[in-house]
């Protein structure tokens, strides 16, 4: 029968356990014997690598090699594997011999070479200032290895090479088995342990191989996980049932790591934490949630994917505190191995050859068998570029080349001649993988082909054969230099990668000969190692970016993740509706990102831009007033709601938000709410954080209350009660009101319970969740002192860091943000009214990110400034001015390492303060909380008023900006629009009979006695002309637009008239002119007003209306047009400070009088939805023409009638009267009309 297993507690591994506790500095160079030292070469005897043990004087005091070159390196071998914890070097004793940089290498067979990088990417070590002093590097993390292998990069430019090396470590113990691909080992628990809430597996593992089984463990109704490597990365699976895992079978529930059959050690450590699962390879840890099922597990290192299982070796491989390795060694019964199990790493020796740049090349020289017209050649390579040359060779015969290339990532055999191509071969795709590919070329005497990946893979072939001859030179990767003699033509990028496996004719090659200059010839190669590197595991891109990769660096693919840069650090979207508001946007549905390059990712989200507020409108999955249903089951009706938002996207808003609120409503009869004053409350809902808590109050009551609305006002249904549900009346009442506590916000869930009795009914509505105002945003300080700064603890930015803010200033320099490190620092200052400077150092020296603008920046105006540096480069916006962009350097530090304060608005040294205002600084998405740092701190003020100046700009329309304590609002009284920004038309639609009348003035007894002229009344005011602006949609020609007469007996009319078969619409410039009217006409025509497809015009008219001669002339036909009235739509309606339309609509109860059916609408769009409708919308503006001459004693209007019906023109026979319409006879585009 199966026993089922159970994990113990454990300590982690002897490992780790040794690492805690032993010290691990032990010098290991001095006491190796002679034998331990190998070198490229020696000056001498005397310069041997024997000599080369620090601070010893014997033979030339240190080992300098034959040639000062960088192809040279010093070797030591340690006797056994050994832990190394640090290196150092120090110059030949005596001379101005030594180091200023160094590679350092691992092995545990001196093969197989693994370079050691600082920080996964900086592979330099810094060595030495002088021959004396003894330099240390410390390993960020300990190295296990066998052989050590040192190569200068740079040495002193007066001397030459000189080294003295020591090695410091300890004593390194470990069980090993090795697997040969149909082995297994099973362990399984018999004894059934206590319960612990944590459980690890932790192992290490080498192999060549790129695929196998590594772990499987089981438990309870055929649950399982399934450790696989495939493709040189590890993937776990999660499986339920007994059939063994296909490769398309079971859960994959992570993928980590990455060239993994690289033949060196990887650790793995699987662990399971309650409900959630770590898995680490090396230094890359992911969490994953697991089934409960999986609590306890049986561990099998055992066949999953057929003829698939692992072949390499296992290390340490510990099942709680229990070494399974030693176990199987003890043969304890709990262990079970199947197969050839041993207990030692055999270790093949393969010899890999890295082209690091696209300078490398190796030549190799004919082989005597190619006369006989048959060739061969094989290799292996990987990479990650999708193009360059692997192999090149003259055909002197032919006169031709051949080339063996990588193009889009396929393989390609071209032969050309004269610059021509005469046979071109291609085989396989996506070669560019990182993984291994094996390529053969054969040539017969009648027949060549090229083979990618052997049986898996593609081959092509043709008739043609290849002459190659003795004399015949191969070139790998590329091609020497220009002025070499050799000849080597390479049109192709050079192959930047790995090579292994060259054979020639199906003999290997040796490539330990080329490095010894024994064979051949090469340039810029790593020999014995491959140095490629996967720099998308871990991935450097942010927020769900995809990354790609080349040799030499990576790229981050942003599309779709709604973030931004090199990395996807910077969200795309801003971080409120308050932010979009002050971006001059308009209601609308919007991206939100409420933590900025934070984890929380962006979410869809409802803006309402009010005049005053912009509220963010979050739904959830029933906001309808809904009846409540009774459930048999507990008599009670539960309804749970469901936001649109993720929980950490509602806990963030919220948490910003400067209030929240939420309608909560119960109709009721005969179904009673809390049952107040003093019983136990029938109904109740859940809010708040997370899962919520239970709340007794209704909307528009205190937390705790258990009360409602009308209990807080006193004005229940009955006075005994606090709600009026709770009445109990057999009619409808309801108990509604906002829930505005934001702790308790959102609701989840309702439970309502009076829901049974005969003749209950209720319904509830729970609305939407609206937030307004963002802390954030606002959140400012004013610094009035150079001396003054405001501290904060260190920022933590080592690989991303972003800071953003606003500031204004009328100064032209100050620091807004400085940190510092021992050697690294961040920095941001203003160094002159139009530059901003971003300066940082990570360790490769100070770089600087400048931006200057076109515009100064101390003009007491907001501007934005956004600083982000990252692996790959640092940027700085300022506004919205290009970014300036610095390239990080390919080889070199990465990680920002700081230690001080972070200063705001100054810096440690008192120095180069700022004096302004700083506002909604966020660092890595985080504001920094500067009011509430400035309250404490002398010299610096909390908040900082005066927004108009930045944002005024956005109130339209003669719309007015209103300073507030936190931003500003737009006051849209004295303007035609509504709208956060008095931007939105007010619009509607007019029948033949509607007019509305609006009563501007009537000034003293004029209307009482219309013969007495007071020349008092305005003789101190000098009238400049009248401002009329509109919108209008019609089919209706002629037409009477507007119409306004004065208590002067004056008037001014707006028509539309005909020009022919065409409408007529116009603007011009009016001028009184000896009794003239001058009109200069611009005619924009469209198509008649009864066709489809009506053009668009839009109108920019002044009107600047003089006193005309008495007529009557034009009376009748402007009463005829009058009396057509006007139908159609009306829109943004404004003469001079007065909008007739939007009093009529919004505010009834003004001086305005509406006659007929007046429906307001959206007609006034200029763009209308349906493309085809009948009418067209013309726009009206109130550009003023000409202000320069005042007009005295010009039209003084006091009544202003729109849209038709005009019966009440004040005609009579002592009337002055001036009407300006379009002549439908005159066929000038500039005439003179007489005003008779």
């Amino acid at each position: 029968m199966k026993t089922k297993p159970y994990f113990i507690p454990i300590c982690l591994s002897s490992l780790l356990c040794d690492w805690l506790t032993e010290v691990c500095d032990n010098p290991l160079v001095s006491s190796l014997p002679p034998s331990s030292f190998r070198s490229s070469s020696q000056l001498s005897t005397s310069h041997g690598p024997v000599f080369a043990k620090v601070n010893r004087r014997e033979g030339a005091g240190g080992w300098s090699p034959l040639i000062s070159d960088k192809y040279q390196w010093l070797e030591v071998d340690l006797g056994r594997r050994t832990k190394i914890t640090a290196v150092a070097t120090q110059g030949r004793y005596g001379s101005s011999d030594w180091l200023m940089a160094y590679l350092l290498m691992f092995s545990d067979t001196g093969h197989n070479w693994r370079q050691h990088r600082q920080e996964d990417s900086l592979g330099a070590f810094p060595g030495n200032s002088n021959a004396d002093t003894v330099v240390h590097y410390k390993l960020e993390q300990p190295v296990i290895a066998r052989y050590l292998r040192l190569i200068p990069l740079d040495w002193n430019p007066t001397g030459k090479i000189g080294l003295r090396l020591e090695i410091y470590g300890c004593r390194y113990t470990s069980e090993v088995a090795n697997f040969d691909g149909s082995s297994s080992l099973v362990y399984r628990l018999v004894v059934r342990p206590v319960w612990t809430a944590t459980e690890i597996i932790s192992l290490k593992f080498k192999t060549l191989k790129n695929s196998g089984t590594l772990l499987h463990a089981e438990k309870q109704r055929d649950h399982s996980l399934t450790l696989v490597l495939e493709k040189g990365r590890l993937l776990l699976y999660h499986q339920q049932g007994t059939k063994l895992l296909s490769s398309s079978g079971g859960q994959l529930l992570v993928s980590l790591g990455s060239l993994l059959d690289d033949q060196h050690w990887h650790h793995v450590k699987l662990e399971r934490l309650s409900t959630h699962l770590n898995l680490t390879v090396d230094k890359s840890t992911r969490q994953i949630h697991i089934p409960a099922e999986l609590s306890h597990w049986d561990i099998q290192q055992k066949p999953i994917l057929s003829n698939r299982n692992f072949h390499g070796c296992l290390e340490n491989l510990f099942y709680n505190n229990l070494n399974l390795i030693e176990l199987a060694k003890n043969n304890n019964p709990q262990v079970t191995m199947k197969g050839n199990v041993t207990f030692s790493c055999a270790e093949p020796v393969l010899v890999a050859v890295t082209f690091t740049d696209s300078q490398s090349f190796l030549q190799l020289p004919g082989l005597m068998s190619w006369s006989s017209g048959v060739v061969s050649v094989a290799l292996q390579f990987r990479t990650w570029n999708k193009a360059g040359l692997l192999l090149t060779f003259d055909l002197p015969q032919l006169d031709s080349t051949v080339w063996l290339y990588l193009s889009e990532a396929r393989l390609r055999l071209q032969i050309s001649k004269g610059g021509k191509a005469t046979l071109e071969l291609s085989a396989g795709s996506g070669l560019n993988d990182g993984q291994w590919h094996s390529v053969e070329m054969t040539s017969r005497h009648d027949h060549l082909s090229i083979t990618v990946d052997k049986n898996e893979g593609a081959t092509a072939h043709t008739s043609i054969p290849l002459p190659l001859t003795t004399d015949s030179q191969l070139f790998f990767g590329g091609c020497p230099a220009q002025e070499s003699s050799q000849e080597c033509r390479n049109p192709f990028t050079g192959f930047q990668g790995c090579m292994r496996h060259l054979t020639l004719d199906n003999q290997p090659v040796n490539l330990i000969k080329v490095q010894h200059r024994q064979l051949g010839n090469y340039r810029n190669l790593q020999i014995d190692m491959c140095g490629i590197i996967d720099r998308c595991s871990p991935s450097h891109c942010e927020h769900g970016g995809l990354c790609t990769q080349s040799w030499s660096t990576f790229h981050c693919n942003c599309s779709n993740s709604g973030y931004r840069g090199a990395t996807c650090h910077s969200s795309t979207y801003e971080q409120s509706c308050e932010a979009y508001k002050h971006k001059g946007n308009a209601s609308g549905h919007y991206y939100i990102d409420v933590d900025g390059s934070g984890p929380v990712k962006p979410q869809l989200i409802y803006c309402n831009m009010t005049e005053d507020r912009a509220w963010m409108v979050i739904q959830h999955n029933n906001t309808e007033l809904t009846r409540v249903h009774l459930s048999p089951e507990t008599n009670q009706d539960a309804p749970h709601f469901e936001y649109a938002s993720d929980e950490e996207q509602l806990a963030a808003i919220i948490s910003q938000s400067e209030h929240c609120e939420q309608e909560l409503t119960y109709h009721c009869r005969k179904s009673r709410l809390l049952n107040t004053p003093e019983g136990a409350p029938f109904s109740w809902w859940v809010g708040g954080p997370g899962p919520g808590q239970i709340q007794t109050y209704w909307g528009g009551a205190e937390p705790g209350s258990q009360q409602c609305a009308c209990g807080l006002q006193d004005n229940c249904l009955d006075s005994n009660h606090y709600c009026n549900c709770d009445a109990d009346y057999d009619q409808w009442a309801n108990d509604s009101g906002l829930l505005t506590h934001k702790e308790t916000l959102p609701v989840r869930s309702l439970v309502l319970g009076d829901i049974h009795r005969p003749g209950s009914e209720a319904a509830y509505r729970v609305g939407p969740l609206h937030c307004h105002g963002d802390k954030n945003f606002w959140n400012a300080a004013f610094f009035d002192k150079e001396t003054s700064y405001l501290h904060f603890p260190t920022f933590h930015g080592e690989l991303n860091a972003d800071i953003s803010f606003l500031f204004k200033t009328t100064s032209s320099s100050g620091v807004f943000v400085e940190n510092l490190g021992i050697k690294d620092f961040i920095r941001i200052e203003l160094s002159s009214s139009s530059e901003v400077i971003f300066s940082f150092d990570v360790g490769n020296g100070p770089l600087q990110v400048r931006v200057e603008t076109s515009v100064p920046l101390n003009d007491n105006r907001w501007h934005s400034v956004r600083a982000e540096r990252n692996v790959k480069e640092a940027s700085l916006r300022i506004d919205e001015f290009p970014a300036s962009i610095q390239e990080a350097p390919a080889e070199g530090h990465i990680h920002l390492q700081l230690n001080s304060q972070l200063f705001i608005g100054g810096t440690a040294s008192r120095q180069k303060g700022f004096l302004g205002c700083i506002r909604s600084l966020q660092l890595n998405g985080v504001t920094l909380d500067l009011e509430e740092r400035a309250k404490i701190t002398p010299g610096v003020q909390s908040g900082c008023p005066g927004h108009c100046s930045s944002y005024g700009s956005l109130c339209q329309n003669q719309g007015h900006c209103i300073e507030k304590s936190n931003g500003f609002s737009c006051d849209c009284a004295h303007s035609a629009y509504t709208g956060a920004f008095c931007h939105k038309e007010v619009s509607a639609i007019f029948k033949s009979t509607t007019s509305i009348t609006y009563i501007l003035q009537e000034p003293y007894e004029l209307s009482r006695n219309s013969s007495a002229w007071p020349s008092s009344i305005y003789s101190d005011m000098t009238l400049r002309g009248e401002n009329i602006s509109l919108s209008f949609r019609t089919s209706q020609s002629p037409a009477l637009l507007l119409y306004v007469n004065s208590f002067f007996r004056e008037y001014l009319a707006l028509l539309i008239n005909k020009h022919g078969d065409k409408d007529v619409f116009a603007f011009g410039d009016f001028k009184f002119t000896s009794g003239f009217i001058k009109l200069n006409v611009i005619f924009i025509t469209g198509e008649t007003l009864d066709g489809v497809g009506k053009s668009f015009c839009s109108t920019s008219v002044s009107v600047f209306f003089p006193v005309c001669p008495e007529s009557d002339e034009l009376d009748a036909e402007l009463d005829g047009l009058a009396s057509l009235g006007f139908t159609g739509c009306l829109s943004a309606v404004r003469f001079n400070a007065i909008s007739p339309l939007k009093a009529a609509l919004l505010h009834p109860d003004s001086a305005v009088i509406v006659t007929g059916p007046l429906v307001q609408s959206s007609c006034g769009s200029s763009a209308p939805a349906n493309p085809y409708a009948a009418e067209t919308t013309h726009s009206l503006s109130g550009t003023r023409m000409d202000p320069g001459q005042p007009l005295v004693n010009a039209v003084r209007s006091d009544s202003a009638l729109i849209g038709g019906n005009a019966i009440h023109l004040s005609r009579n026979n002592n009337s002055q009267k001036c009407v300006i319409i379009y002549n439908n006879n005159s066929p000038k585009m500039s005439y003179w009309q007489r005003c008779s």
